[in-house]
């Protein structure tokens, strides 16, 4: 898995950044990709990108502020011009049913898919037979959550080796001890599987968050997340001006990353008033050393954690 951002700005797009946009790049996995908001202009983003509209499978709005819903029509309507015919599910706090309707509706917008729009609580709001997706509110002026895509534990891997050399060659005793089933040999012996498969492969959890100021619910969503994208509206010294806009700065984003143990801070969602960010990841590298700053139009790999000492 990998993130992509289309977008890093907050409030309004800049010169040198468009506003919010996260693509969540599960070709090798799904074969598709899963956007979170879409901002003015993510068709126009997408367009500068390796990414496929026919190739997005779910969007997950994290609340209604212009910045992040304003490029929806935009975008769904093109998905029918470039070759999307796959069901769209979308995903995002109550209200956003009816403004896609209206959008659509009013400006005569003929979509030749479906769209499935599911309007979320807390709680799990996906799950398929991969990785599940749970929502929880977070602290902003207006309904705002974020979401934990949690990747399914992968079965262990078979050990060749080990059977190999207690003479078991390739065959459908392989088969059996993957499905977990015990075997009796020619000659009585009972193997079972945990004999000759490892341990389950742990799944990856992927923490994005909707705007907001430091709250229960951005602590839980980032519990021990393997990536964690948190806006950092303001640099330290302005949470009074973050506390009033319901937003957050460097400071506070690293905190919640410490607090909950996470493997990678990746901060968005930057105040127009900086035009250089690297001041921002320097603050929050004082209080979590593993952070860096979203860059648009940027790939970033997920790795499993490492330095918390799990992985």
């Amino acid at each position: 898995m990998e993130l992509y951002f289309l977008g890093t700005g907050a409030g309004m797009p800049t010169t040198e950044r468009n506003v919010t946009s996260i693509a969540l790049r599960m070709f090798d996995e799904r074969g598709t990709f899963w956007l979170f908001d879409a901002g003015e202009a993510t068709q126009h983003q997408i367009l500068k990108s390796p990414l496929k509209p026919s190739k997005l499978e779910k969007i997950f709005v994290t609340h209604l502020h212009g910045d992040h819903i304003f490029g929806l029509p935009g975008l769904l309507s093109s998905r029918s011009h470039q070759g999307g015919t796959e069901k769209l599910e979308i995903y995002g706090p109550t209200g956003l049913r009816q403004y896609l309707k209206t959008s659509l509706q009013l400006s005569q917008s003929h979509l030749n898919y479906e769209i499935r729009i599911i309007e979320v609580d807390e709680g799990i709001v996906f799950e398929d037979e991969q990785c599940k997706v749970e929502a929880a509110r977070l602290d902003h002026r207006i309904e705002s959550f974020g979401y934990r895509v949690m990747e399914k534990d992968r079965p262990g891997r078979i050990n060749v080796e080990a059977l190999t050399k207690a003479g078991i060659p390739p065959g459908p005793i392989y088969g059996k001890l993957k499905k977990g089933e015990d075997v009796v040999l020619d000659d009585g012996t009972v193997i079972t599987p945990d004999e000759f498969i490892q341990a389950p492969i742990p799944g990856m959890i992927i923490t994005i968050l909707g705007d907001t100021r430091p709250c229960a619910g951005s602590r839980y969503l980032a519990q021990n997340a393997d990536v964690l994208v948190h806006e950092a509206t303001f640099m330290e010294g302005l949470e009074s001006l973050a506390e009033n806009f319901y937003h957050s700065t460097t400071r506070q984003a690293a905190e919640t990353a410490r607090d909950a143990a996470v493997g990678q801070l990746v901060l968005t969602h930057f105040s127009a008033r900086y035009s250089d960010i690297e001041p921002l990841v320097a603050e929050a590298n004082v209080i979590f050393p593993h952070t860096i700053a979203a860059n648009q139009l940027e790939l970033i790999p997920i790795h499993r954690r490492s330095h918390t000492g799990q992985s």
